[in-house]
């Protein structure tokens, strides 16, 4: 919604709306999937919106970005072959690829324009995208998935939008069982879950059971914040098929080679503790 110059999102299930004052309307489209809007903010930087929703800011997608990365890869004790579901803004790819020990990164997004503007008007987030360890496909990631190798992936990042249209199927049971087949068995999986204030129940439970259903035994909820996301409290949730510690590598990640905003070994370590209303509310 635009009013006086303020692009603003109005989450009816809090009863909030988060606003960003605008200078101008940088572009629009329709796609096969999605409306996709750009603007240029006064104090964020760049903004990109799909179907009304914000999905990023320049400001502040480190957080998100670094924080659907570097938690599951230093969790991994040797992550090789990583798979990206989505993600199109190619934020997460560049993350990942500062990982010298990944050899391969597969990302499968199913709107090219949201690559193509993010090349436009976030070309930051692009460093990565001619990678020689990277294959950017434009596909239904859903299918994909279901035509992949058994036991062929390390990490699988679900960089996704809300459940809702295009991505409702990322959500489910049978995307997971896919999942948990082509991960190899000391695989992880993580994959944005939204805000626990307001959806702990409607979401991240019933995400929760799904993954458990597919044969991911062990569950971990991570916190983080991100300013221009609904509550500005989000999740992400990291799972795996055989009961595994989610701080594999410790020493590498108090010695970081390579820079980071946001992520470090406290971060790390503290992203996983888990808030009592919270555990209160997965354990029943």
């Amino acid at each position: 919604m635009q009013n006086n110059n303020w692009f603003t999102e109005k989450c009816s299930e809090c009863g909030t709306a988060f606003s960003l004052e605008i200078e101008s309307k940088l572009h629009e489209e329709q796609t096969p999937f999605q409306n996709i809007e750009i603007y240029a903010t006064r104090t964020f930087g760049n903004l990109m919106v799909i179907d009304g929703f914000v999905m990023l800011t320049e400001r502040d997608n480190f957080i998100y970005h670094e924080m659907l990365s570097h938690p599951v890869l230093f969790s991994h004790a040797q992550p090789i072959n990583v798979l990206i579901v989505g993600g199109g803004d190619c934020g997460t790819l560049r993350e990942v690829a500062k990982h010298h020990c990944v050899k391969n990164i597969t990302q499968v997004e199913i709107d090219q324009r949201v690559t193509e503007l993010s090349k436009q008007y976030f070309p930051e987030l692009c460093d990565s995208n001619h990678d020689p360890r990277v294959d950017l496909i434009f596909d239904d990631a859903i299918e994909w998935i279901k035509n992949a190798a058994t036991n062929s992936l390390d990490v699988i990042i679900v960089d996704s939008t809300d459940p809702i249209g295009p991505a409702k199927g990322l959500f489910s049971t049978p995307f997971y069982q896919d999942c948990a087949r082509i991960l190899k068995d000391d695989g992880l999986i993580i994959q944005q879950s939204e805000s626990p204030l307001i959806h702990l129940e409607s979401i991240i439970q019933p995400m929760q059971q799904c993954m458990k259903t597919a044969g991911f035994n062990y569950i971990q909820l991570m916190h983080f914040p991100v300013a221009s996301y609904p509550t500005g409290w989000w999740t992400a949730t990291m799972a795996s098929k055989k009961s595994a510690t989610h701080f594999l590598r410790e020493s590498e990640t108090r010695n970081i080679e390579f820079s980071t905003l946001f992520y470090n070994h406290a971060i790390h370590n503290a992203c996983f503790a888990t808030p009592e209303f919270v555990k209160s509310k997965l354990n029943d």
